[in-house]
């Protein structure tokens, strides 16, 4: 089930890099790149963290056929991403809550604590969209005041809370997901930020 979830994961990643690079007017090349660094930069900081040797980037072309596979989709269809007021944003959130359980239950996996566990989610959720919007010259969203950690510490904590109460990871994964994206989702909706 993680590795169906890190492929799903990896497409919304790859593909809100590979929007907010064309949003930039990169070419192809540049389009590609940026798609690929989104889409694996937090895993692969994970992996290099916890100690897991190479990092699958290095181990399966699947992450770079995927990105492939994103970056004609935010070229080629621009009628349908302009119906979406924030669509790098929306992709984001969906990845967000994505990762988020991947990264913190590969973390169980290894035997870490559930404190460092849910820093690892955050760190796979949120790491290749601050390299996404260091490359576009931007501030990344983890270091503004959006709802965007915070959603991905409280997935962290609805994953491992479903977890202890004893629901199956087929179903605890899909719910703290969801939670996690709909978080993130609604405060762009409603432009809720943290207080200063």
């Amino acid at each position: 089930m993680l590795y169906y979830l890190d492929i799903v994961g990896t497409f919304f990643f790859c593909l809100s890099g590979a929007l907010a690079a064309r949003q930039k007017g990169m070419d192809w090349w540049g389009v590609y790149v940026i798609s690929l660094i989104t889409g694996t930069g937090g895993g692969t900081l994970r992996s290099i963290l916890i100690g897991d040797f190479p990092p699958l980037i290095f181990r399966d072309p699947i992450y770079a056929i995927i990105a492939v596979i994103a970056t004609p989709c935010a070229i080629l269809i621009p009628s349908f991403w302009e119906k979406f007021r924030r669509e790098v944003s929306i992709m984001d959130a969906l990845g967000l809550g994505v990762f988020v359980c991947l990264g913190t239950q590969v973390a169980i996996e290894h035997n870490l604590s559930w404190w460092a566990a849910i820093g690892m989610g955050v760190v796979t959720a949120t790491f290749g969209g601050v390299l996404r919007d260091v490359l576009r010259a931007e501030i990344p969203l983890i270091f503004r005041r959006e709802i965007y950690a915070t959603a991905a510490i409280a997935g962290g904590l609805l994953l491992l809370g479903l977890q202890w109460l004893g629901l199956a990871d087929f179903l605890s994964a899909p719910i703290a997901a969801s939670a996690t994206a709909g978080i993130r989702l609604l405060s762009i909706r409603y432009a809720i930020n943290q207080s200063k």
